[in-house]
């Protein structure tokens, strides 16, 4: 398997890369996001590789970072996500973003990837909830319960035409500054006032 290359930039497209490695050119995929992050033909560039293996083909996927190529991991286990949804996915959301979208079920911004509808963006947001919890956001977002002040919070600022990730976000941090004895008219304010900044 092949975990990393370093090589020149030897041609660039818009799905990828042909990496000059001591005169072998491997054709990498990578996400927008990365393909953004690589310097101009003939640069040196390092990529971590993701390597799939089929009976017809073999792909190298390339990262920029470890995250990045986490998330192409985990998004590649949901069913109906293969790679080139899952770059699609990369190439619209950081992985900050994604980690909160996936946390608040944020199936709007999920479905802003080319091929990502609102079922398979609600599918992601479901599989993947439990794998990204608190190691991704830290405990006070995670916390977050699906019921109660701090989530009628977060419908109120959803129906004012904040995205859900937003509000979410907006409101764990309204929740740490407040406390957890905050009524929900409180939390909307401190929320409302964390989105203006």
């Amino acid at each position: 398997m092949i975990a990393k290359l370093t090589g020149l930039i030897d041609a660039a497209t818009a799905e990828g890369v042909v990496l000059d490695v001591n005169g072998v050119g491997y054709l990498v995929f990578c996400s927008p996001r990365t393909l953004a992050r690589l310097p101009a033909k003939g640069a040196p560039a390092s990529l971590l590789i993701e390597t799939h293996v089929r009976e017809d083909h073999i792909h190298l996927y390339g990262f920029a970072d470890v995250a990045e190529r986490d998330w192409f991991r985990l998004l590649t286990t949901v069913q109906g996500v293969g790679a080139k949804l899952a770059q699609a996915v990369l190439g619209v959301l950081s992985s900050d973003d994604l980690a909160r979208s996936i946390a608040a079920g944020d199936k709007a911004s999920l479905a802003r990837a080319p091929g990502v509808g609102q079922k398979l963006a609600g599918r992601i947001a479901a599989e993947l909830k439990d794998k990204v919890g608190a190691v991704a956001l830290g405990p006070a977002i995670a916390a977050l319960p699906e019921r109660g002040v701090e989530a009628d919070a977060v419908s109120a600022l959803v129906n004012l035409g904040y995205r859900r990730a937003e509000a979410f976000e907006a409101v764990a941090a309204a929740t740490r500054r407040l406390g957890g004895g905050a009524q929900v008219d409180q939390l909307i304010k401190a929320g409302l006032k964390e989105l203006s900044q």
